[in-house]
């Protein structure tokens, strides 16, 4: 089993990364799995994980608080938005746009719902 979460954490780590270079794809959920699946298998990679500079602290502020940032609150929220904005503008079809709209409103509930951990910001 521990092989399993092994390979998933190497692959949420590869889906992270792309989605730091490809605006569609997602950043920070993938590093979350990863950071989960590394946590269940190698205490070396989680800890190098939590580590980084860049991605650490966001991992660290969801596994000690299960806060999200407010600026990470912002930039998803906004993201998802403008998302449906330009699917609006290409004339997806309404059924799409209502689909999309509610799946934006869950997951952006459930992001707002979260604390913004220890330092606010």
């Amino acid at each position: 089993m521990r092989g399993l979460w092994l390979v998933a954490g190497g692959l949420f780590l590869g889906l992270g990364l792309l989605g730091v270079v490809l605006p569609v794809l997602p950043t920070t959920p993938f590093l979350l799995l990863a950071a989960g699946s590394f946590a269940r298998s190698s205490p070396r990679l989680h800890r190098w994980l939590l580590g980084n500079p860049v991605f650490g602290p966001p991992i660290r502020n969801w596994e000690e608080n299960g806060a999200i940032s407010r600026r990470a609150k912002r930039l998803a929220v906004g993201s998802m938005a403008a998302v449906l904005v330009v699917s609006v503008g290409l004339g997806f079809s309404w059924t799409v746009l209502l689909a999309q709209a509610l799946l934006i409103a869950i997951g952006s509930a459930f992001i707002l719902t979260r604390p913004d951990g220890p330092s606010g910001k």
